[in-house]
């Protein structure tokens, strides 16, 4: 006969009062991730005082919270050694890799294969892990598949560095580091249009009139912070080779602040592309010629999750990137006297 599920309760330290449910638990609870406990949420296997609760409920010092733990939820994705990455770094907690352009991080509808997950899975890196949750929506429906160790992504046509979790503890430190806005990340990009150069802020969230769209000119949303850090002004000022530091790391953020707030949408980004961007005719052709928005994660910095040494990794832009940058300087290239010019790639 098997045994009941064994509740455990839990007191809300006064360290986290006014914090989220599902936050505290994936806190209080190290080894259970923040999307699992979203799960059990889901089920009604978590209750604050005699009521079920929702993940965003946030709690006072004192509440108490009863939890029965559900099962744990396996990865259905199959391993694929043909999915081209390259690891930069790897020990027994994690490893850093350079994702090129064209590849998915995780599986989600349309891309149930050939993702980034699929080949570290061949890569052997990994065992069957529990789901991981999205921090711009962690909807039931975005947790319909499953990621191994992935704690940040890029988007599938931005190329560069990632950090991938081999152990649950690694995960829940790096996992940390983002969430403090201690992580540095710095991206090259190549815009229509020179922008101007400093710290955007934003409110930022879903675009009203697109759901696959991000937008900085909402009234409610999350904080979203870009820098501008230097620009080299390419074919007399209608496109700029451009480095952007994150602080926050919002679904597309990049992206969206340059179009919105700088009118500068980068080369090749049908979806943000404006009206006002200048449109030199030479840019545009070197801009279909690059088949992919130019945006190349470069720079990735943090402290390792076991032994707290800092860590710090470079990426050369690639191929593709470098011969439209080529292009776009056979047109043209000066520095402001106030701007610095991207850092010279590597490769």
């Amino acid at each position: 006969m098997s045994r009941p599920p064994s509740l455990e309760t839990i007191v809300v330290p006064e360290a986290m009062h006014g914090d989220r449910v599902d936050k505290i638990l994936a806190q209080l609870l190290p080894e259970v991730t923040r999307a699992l406990v979203q799960r059990w949420i889901s089920e009604e296997r978590v209750r604050v005082g005699e009521r079920v609760c929702r993940p965003k409920d946030r709690l006072a010092v004192g509440s108490t919270i009863s939890v029965v733990r559900g099962q744990e939820l396996l990865t259905k994705a199959e391993p694929d050694a043909e999915v081209p990455f390259v690891v930069c770094y790897e020990d027994e907690a994690l490893l850093v890799v350079d994702k090129p352009a064209g590849v998915v991080v995780h599986p989600a509808r349309g891309h149930l294969s050939g993702t980034l997950v699929n080949g570290l899975l061949a890569h052997g890196s990994f065992s069957v892990e529990e789901l991981e949750g999205d921090e711009d929506d962690p909807s039931p429906a975005a947790l319909e598949h499953y990621r191994p160790g992935i704690v940040h992504r890029i988007d599938k046509d931005t190329s560069g560095l990632l950090v991938v979790a081999k152990t649950g503890p690694a995960r829940e430190a790096l996992k940390h580091q983002f969430a403090m806005h201690s992580i540095e990340r710095a991206y090259a990009a190549l815009t229509y249009g020179y922008p101007e150069l400093g710290r955007i802020e934003t409110l930022y969230g879903r675009d009203a009139r697109s759901r696959i769209r991000f937008s900085s000119r909402v009234k409610e949303g999350k904080r979203a912070v870009t820098r501008v850090c230097r620009a080299e002004k390419l074919a007399g000022g209608a496109a700029a080779f451009v480095e952007c530091e994150l602080e926050t790391g919002r679904t597309h953020q990049i992206r969206v602040h340059l179009s919105e707030q700088r009118g500068t949408p980068l080369l090749g980004d049908a979806t943000y592309v404006t009206a006002r961007a200048p449109r030199d005719p030479r840019v545009t052709v070197i801009a279909t010629g690059l088949g992919r928005q130019a945006l190349h994660a470069r720079t990735l910095g943090f402290l390792h999750p076991q032994d707290g040494r800092r860590m710090s990794f470079e990426s050369p832009l690639p191929p593709d990137f470098q011969s439209a940058l080529a292009e776009l300087r056979g047109l043209g290239s000066s520095v402001e006297p106030s701007a610095g010019a991207p850092r010279k790639s590597r490769g």
